[in-house]
């Protein structure tokens, strides 16, 4: 069953194969990075030999820096281990067509072993084991994903031969809700929603946004794995069709000393049946399960923190009086605090304004569930709102560095409670090698300061 009327089935994908509409089938799947890994396969040979039996990738896929080196310190994957296989699970109602790329379609995976046991430490599998605790209280989960990018004159080539410094943002002033600003750029905004929208996606529209050349696209909300399968390809695809228009765009955290760019996530339950959760209409008032849910997400933000902003650079957004937080408290519209509660009735949803544009999705949307269902199961109360200015409030604090957040995680009992061990082991792991990376490394900032004059 295709998710909506632009997801293909694979009956209609055959069709596109046989009458060579299609000859080539990404098959793809999300890594500890938030980035897509997988293979672009012959349309023929996909249908004749990989719809059912399969197709594999080496297990490195989930151990290695953002360099891909493989690196010490993960259970399920080393030297001693061999580097074996993971079987690509093919989810047939992720298929879809990408028309920037030549007859071209996409399907997305599962990670499962060789014995079709699930990789537990696979983000989208870390997601899908939270909805299932959702399900069993009787809940499904509804999400949507406000990703800002920064836009670039410079192509991805010339940026890398720049080392990344002195590029040419394609608006030189803020151009927050600028519809001028925006036309500066509209070709490469209308090609990426058109190409999204034709992918399956249900675009809202686009708007500018605070630093120069910072813009976001907007989506409806939707299943929290179709968002985050969604938010995946959207990702990749933004930066090949900039690409094609000569440009480059980043999803970086923050890039400079003005504004970072964020990735607002919000989120609310639903019954099963898709009844209201979070909302009294009759009372006209938000619901106790809500107020738990917000409360457990609170509780857990310091030891969640880690799968919200998982680089060292993540924590460079956290700065007071930027948009984004730096105190762990809730408030009604308040975008002062970590959580925005917005909407009424069926509209009525919490905001994580913790993550950057660097977050990926499957592992905060399933850090936000653990710690919601966790407040639901523990009946949190839930502390006033924030009135005011939260930067000012005495509050505590997010975590603010990868190693605090690093710590929280590990030691989180919660965590392990509703992640396992092994997940937060793993990427327990992964903090450790970017750790151990950026302490090695001697950055421009050192070198500007003290080639001459220490």
């Amino acid at each position: 069953m295709a998710r909506n009327d632009r997801h293909l089935t694979l009956e209609q994908l055959s069709a596109a194969i046989e009458s060579g509409e299609v000859d080539t089938v990404v098959v793809a799947f999300t890594d500890m990075q938030g980035r897509l890994q997988g293979k672009r396969l012959h349309g023929r040979y996909f249908l004749d030999f990989v719809v059912e039996h399969g197709t594999e990738g080496c297990n490195y896929l989930l151990g290695v820096d953002i360099d891909m080196n493989t690196v010490a310190g993960y259970a399920m994957t080393s030297w001693d281990r061999g580097y074996g296989d993971m079987e690509f699970a093919l989810d047939l109602e992720t298929i879809r067509t990408l028309t920037h790329l030549p007859a071209t379609a996409m399907v997305q995976c599962d990670l499962v072993w060789l014995d079709h046991t699930p990789v537990l430490q696979s983000p989208r599998t870390i997601l899908k084991r939270q909805m299932d605790r959702a399900a069993e209280l009787g809940f499904t989960a509804f999400a949507g994903t406000e990703l800002e990018f920064i836009v670039y004159e410079d192509t991805y080539e010339a940026a890398h031969d720049l080392g990344y410094r002195d590029l040419t943002p394609s608006n030189q002033y803020n151009v927050d809700y600028s519809i001028l600003g925006e036309t500066r750029i509209e070709p490469l905004l209308r090609d990426i929603r058109n190409t999204m929208y034709a992918a399956g996606l249900n675009v809202e529209g686009s708007k500018g946004e605070c630093n120069f050349g910072q813009h976001e696209i907007g989506f409806l909300y939707d299943d929290v794995l179709v968002t985050a399968d969604n938010h995946a390809v959207y990702k990749t695809v933004a930066k090949e069709i900039a690409a094609l228009h000569g440009k480059s765009l980043t999803f970086m955290a923050k890039v400079d000393e003005r504004e970072g760019s964020s990735c607002h996530i919000h989120l609310s339950l639903r019954g099963k049946d898709g009844e209201i959760v979070f909302w009294d209409d009759a009372a006209g008032k938000r619901t106790r399960l809500y107020d738990q849910f917000v409360a457990g997400v609170l509780a857990t933000m310091p030891d969640m923190t880690l799968l919200y902003a998982p680089n060292i650079n993540s924590y460079k957004r956290f700065a007071e009086g930027s948009f984004a937080p730096t105190t762990i408290a809730w408030g009604e519209d308040n975008r002062t605090c970590a959580v925005r509660l917005v909407g009424r009735g069926a509209g009525a949803r919490m905001e994580n304004r913790v993550p950057g544009g660097d977050v990926n999705p499957y592992l905060a949307l399933a850090a936000m569930m653990a710690g919601g269902l966790h407040g639901i199961e523990h009946e949190l109360e839930l502390e006033p709102a924030l009135e005011g200015n939260a930067y000012t409030s005495g509050r505590p604090k997010v975590p603010g560095s990868l190693r605090d957040a690093r710590d929280a995680f590990v030691s989180s009992a919660v965590a392990r409670a509703a992640l396992g061990d092994e997940v937060v082991d793993h990427y327990t792991n992964m903090a450790d090698v970017e750790l151990a990376a950026f302490g090695a490394a001697v950055t421009d900032w050192e070198l500007r300061r003290g080639f001459e004059r220490m």
